[in-house]
């Protein structure tokens, strides 16, 4: 029996699940994780906190995350300068199922939300989940989002979720508060800003843009800057309204005991989890300028991978990597691949061998 065998939904036939090739080489720089690992004192925390997690296996975990919400609430706090209470933090597995919760809260059938793409595919494959009519949405020249191209946008397809994304993935460009302004002033609907990011970058956070502003919705992770990819925590920053909305929809108990556990455990060392950020940086702008020297086009970013095009076959440059030992990630833009920051080898290693290859193929 195949999927077409099944009484599947009409709009998930012929489709395919959302992921990135998992293969084992050398040089991983696909999926935009940090390549270094929690350090000791930390790896001693969330081992303490897990232990006394386990011995209370046998009840459900905290439903209402209290917790952890106190503690990012205060990790924001912190990183924004925007005073935040626990009540307006909601976390949960990923800001995978953060999106999803508020996919199913706000969109919906006969509801529809725009993206500007090139963006993170999920965003068009939560709502296609969720049966919310996606509408993607072409940016300007150079992929370029502003203020103006948003709110025509906004006024042609009167959506009642609009998808930012900044840094956006894979681009790596940020948007200006300029452009979250517009978008909210623009629509009745919610407007989501993605930060998966923010860390890495050097613009403000929207969670500065969040007083007033009550359909406003700020999704982060742990992830990426904070090393956590494998805890599988994200969260939303929000009016207090919206973190009720999005209770309504929360599978009961949705954030395991242990997962609140590794969260809160990270959380206590987030100036050592944050201690690789200038380091990624560094290697992101070493990546950037030696494509630049190569003849590539490269666009500027605030996260931690870099954008480049100006590829006559990126399929076949993907592969001539891979042969190499180096994975980087094709992301269906034609003329176009991503590559994560690494460590310092790794970045010599995708300079290496992408220099040999340009030279090769330009010889």
């Amino acid at each position: 029996m195949g999927l077409d065998d099944l009484p599947l939904r009409d709009n998930l036939r012929g489709e395919s699940p959302y992921g990135a090739p998992q293969l084992d080489v050398a040089i991983r720089l696909n999926t935009n994780e940090n390549p270094y690992a929690p350090g000791g004192d930390i790896t001693a925390s969330i081992n303490a906190r897990t232990s006394a997690a386990t011995a209370g296996l046998n009840r459900y975990p905290d439903r209402d995350v209290v917790e952890l919400r106190t503690a990012l609430a205060r990790y924001v706090e912190d990183r924004t300068g925007e005073r935040v209470g626990a009540a307006q933090v909601w976390p949960a597995n990923g800001s995978n199922e953060v999106l999803q919760q508020i996919l199913q809260a706000f969109g919906g059938s006969g509801r529809k939300a725009i993206g500007f793409e090139p963006s993170y595919p999920m965003h068009r494959l939560i709502c296609r989940g969720t049966g919310t009519e996606y509408i993607p949405v072409e940016p300007g020249a150079g992929f370029a989002v502003t203020a103006e191209g948003v709110r025509s946008a906004i006024a042609r397809h009167n959506p009642d979720v609009v998808f930012l994304c900044t840094p956006n993935n894979p681009t790596g460009t940020a948007l200006g508060p300029e452009v979250l302004q517009a978008a909210y002033t623009a629509t009745c609907g919610v407007v989501i800003v993605d930060e998966a990011y923010a860390e890495f970058g050097d613009s403000a956070s929207a969670v500065t843009l969040l007083p007033g502003r009550e359909r406003l919705i700020v999704v982060r992770t742990l992830s990426k800057a904070l090393e956590l990819a494998g805890a599988r925590i994200g969260y939303a920053v929000a009016n207090e309204a919206v973190v009720d909305a999005l209770q309504l929809v929360r599978l009961p108990y949705h954030l395991s005991s242990i997962t609140q556990a590794v969260g809160l455990a990270a959380l206590e060392h987030t100036d050592e989890l944050l201690n690789w950020v200038d380091e990624l940086k560094r290697q992101r702008d070493r990546m950037a300028a030696g494509l630049d020297q190569l003849g590539y086009v490269v666009y500027a970013s605030e996260a931690n991978f870099v954008f480049f095009g100006g590829i006559a076959d990126q399929s076949a440059l993907w592969q001539k990597l891979l042969d190499s030992s180096v994975l980087i990630r094709d992301v269906g833009v034609p003329g176009h691949l991503r590559v994560t920051a690494g460590t310092p080898n790794e970045t010599d290693a995708f300079l290496e061998a992408i220099s040999a290859i340009t030279k090769e193929t330009t010889a």
